[in-house]
């Protein structure tokens, strides 16, 4: 924060702007507000969110650079879920075991616990190809049969 002292304000006044610069930028963090506007959230309202089809997953790659990807969204039994094939952004959950999502402008930090169980992913895979259709048939022959399925939670 900058501020231009003239010389025909007193020490006096100069400070007590300050504070008051001060007391703002507190206000404004912890209530919110246009500073806050892009303020991370803790977790999505998984059920709320459920019909939204596609989300952006926020990774960094080995070299630090951002990458955003669009990714399909399921929502089953109230917990949230990703998945990809053997991709750059999946390589970089890998080895962070991080991501950021974001839904509708809203960013969400969470980790992700992959899911080995068979009979899990079977019930996940089946939730996708009924929330997806004939989409997920065909991604799924380009992507592969056994993609990272990925259960999205806090950090």
């Amino acid at each position: 924060m900058s501020r231009v002292i003239d010389g025909s304000r007193s020490a006096r006044t100069v400070g007590s702007s300050r504070s008051l610069e001060w007391i703002l930028l507190l206000v404004v963090a912890f209530v919110g507000g246009p500073l806050g506007a892009t303020a991370l959230a803790g977790m999505p309202d998984w059920n709320g969110v459920a019909d939204v089809e596609t989300v952006e997953v926020l990774t960094k790659d080995q070299d630090g650079a951002a990458r955003e990807t669009t990714v399909w969204l399921l929502v089953q039994d109230g917990e949230g879920y990703v998945r990809t094939g053997n991709t750059t952004w999946g390589g970089n959950v890998v080895r962070d075991g991080e991501l950021t999502l974001r839904i509708g402008g809203q960013e969400y930090p969470l980790r992700v616990e992959f899911v080995e169980d068979e009979s899990a992913r079977e019930r996940l895979t089946r939730g996708f190809r009924e929330k997806y259709g004939w989409s997920d048939a065909l991604i799924g022959w380009i992507r592969g049969s056994h993609p990272r399925i990925m259960h999205l939670v806090s950090r």
